[in-house]
């Protein structure tokens, strides 16, 4: 079964939703073992940096920003550590879980409609398309 699942996190309800389905296939398997992986965007991250203090106040930020997820996982009592990573959200996401070589990708949907999806394109589309493990997208 899935022993290593990252689950794709930005702290939004979609998020904690992706959570959920995380933590149904971990209860398969006691070995398994949830990666939360939460990207801090460049183009957020650069004010993030102009309005913080410190490195640690940044990255107590970015954990607070997951508190919900985190607090869901540990509530369910899984096995799971966090990852931040910087970068793009879509393209680190998938450079990490194929180098990691995860076993299961799994990741919340906004939601966009067509014209959206076209014009803006999905984080979880670019992911399902590029990983090299199974991806499971929660709407």
């Amino acid at each position: 079964m899935y022993k290593h699942i990252l689950l794709a996190s930005d702290g939004s309800d979609n998020a904690v939703r992706a959570a959920k389905e995380a933590v149904k296939v971990v209860t398969c398997n006691e070995d398994s073992l949830i990666d939360v992986v939460y990207v801090a965007d460049f183009e957020k991250s650069k004010s993030d940096v102009l309005h913080s203090s410190s490195a640690e106040a940044l990255d107590l930020e970015r954990r607070k920003k997951n508190s919900k997820v985190l607090k869901f996982l540990n509530e369910a009592k899984v096995n799971y550590q966090t990852t931040i990573l910087r970068g793009n959200p879509g393209p680190e996401i998938v450079k990490y879980a194929n180098e990691q070589q995860v076993d299961l990708v799994v990741i919340g949907s906004r939601g966009l409609n067509a014209l959206q999806e076209m014009v803006l394109g999905s984080v979880s589309h670019k992911v399902m398309k590029r990983v090299k493990c199974p991806a499971l997208i929660v709407k």
